[in-house]
């Protein structure tokens, strides 16, 4: 299974050299087969480790593992020891299909895909931004303050020094690819100078490093549109990072993440409240004062009788509809209180209650259970009579 080597140094993408030069000492130290002698998943995870920070760690490595992951130091690439060690099919990256590209058109189809590799997209961002209910309702501008490889200033995204244009690699004379024989076939692997883009320069520019990018804090801003749901993702376009030698940049997306309210559940643009209810106002009728998602409250009428769990709908005191001006629905779901702590006047009064009017009447559904039950009873002691004789 292929390895993502920020997750085996738990760093994200964008992660400076200082900060993958951090984490790679802390999870160095912590691994190191000297204190786990005999362990040999701590081994495995410390060599894990240490390849995982030799590619990041180096500007030109990075970029290719970027854009091609694994693929880019397999079959000769990068990491690779000579012209027939390591290799394998899977590193061939279409190989047999170049080949016979170059025997019907003249080898012209290697040479433009190279110079289209040496110019490649940069990677895409992800920021997590986290939103409260009441935000979501009325959107809201955000600011981002973001770490990113920008393109070097020094040259231009060039690479070389003094903004000079890259210049036609001579290992592989610009196709990206390296030759060799193995038994009757005639095999091809990523040229190791280059790095399979088929451009070299001839000196590195000081400020980047010959990667052509350097990290650079980056200030955005952004608004979230009203009705936000949680999950969903907003896509700036070449916000990302900036691509290798000229490349196109990648985009930046951002993650909206809302928080459980105290008082809301949300259901789409519907949004649903329990509300506690007197009583006295659920068997004589009144109303009850609710508080609503856009600051203000609004009034339940409740009807004589109103038992726990009825529910009543406000309409269009739910959430907006994205880029729409329609809103959804609120849902209040009563729950009917029992009075607690009660004086004795109270006391006497709830009794009087109970000794007037007919049970069947004024409270069926207790009556109605209770009467369920002794005809179970009833059955049961008939049964077992039946039995017995």
């Amino acid at each position: 299974m292929a390895k993502d080597y920020y997750e085996v140094l738990g760093v994200p993408r964008s992660a400076s050299p200082e900060d993958l030069k951090k984490a790679f000492r802390k999870l160095a130290l912590k691994y190191h087969p000297d204190k786990n002698q005999g362990n040999k998943a701590v081994e495995q995870k410390f060599k894990e480790i240490n390849e995982a920070y030799d590619i990041l760690k180096d500007d030109q490595k990075r970029a290719a593992y970027d854009r091609y992951g694994e693929a880019a130091f397999q079959g000769g690439g990068f990491g690779a020891q000579g012209a027939s060690e390591g290799f394998g099919f899977s590193g061939m990256g279409g190989a047999f299909s170049d080949i016979f590209e170059e025997i019907f058109s003249g080898g012209t189809a290697r040479a433009q895909t190279s110079q289209k590799q040496a110019r490649m997209r940069g990677s895409d961002l992800r920021h997590d931004v986290q939103l409260t209910l009441e935000e979501a309702f009325h959107g809201k501008s955000v600011h981002l303050k973001i770490r990113v490889p920008t393109t070097c200033s020094t040259c231009k995204g060039t690479g070389a020094e003094g903004g000079a244009q890259p210049v036609s690699c001579s290992a592989c004379q610009g196709t990206g690819t390296m030759r060799f024989r193995q038994g009757f076939f005639t095999m091809e692997r990523t040229c190791s100078q280059c790095g399979g883009t088929g451009q070299t320069v001839e000196k590195r520019c000081p400020q980047c490093r010959g990667a052509g990018r350097a990290m650079q804090e980056r200030s955005l801003e952004t608004t979230i549109p009203a009705g936000i749901e949680d999950g969903a993702r907003i896509r700036l376009s070449g916000e990302g990072e900036a691509g290798v030698r000229g490349g196109p940049p990648g985009d930046l997306y951002i993650f909206v993440k809302i928080p459980s309210h105290p008082l809301f559940q949300r259901e789409g643009d519907s949004l649903h409240c329990t509300a506690p209810l007197k009583m006295t106002t659920a068997a004589l009728s009144g109303t009850l004062e609710v508080p609503t998602i856009d600051g203000t409250k609004a009034q339940v009428s409740i009807p004589k009788g109103t038992q726990s769990g009825q529910t009543f709908r406000l309409k269009g005191k739910g959430m907006p509809a994205v880029r729409r001006s329609a809103r959804g629905d609120m849902f209040v779901h009563v729950q009917v209180e029992t009075p607690i702590n009660l004086t004795q006047k109270q006391k006497e009064l709830l009794e009087a209650f109970e000794g007037e009017g007919d049970p069947e009447k004024t409270s069926p559904q207790s009556e109605g259970f209770f009467s369920r039950i002794r005809d179970f009873w009833q059955e049961l002691r008939d049964a077992a009579r039946e039995h017995e004789g």
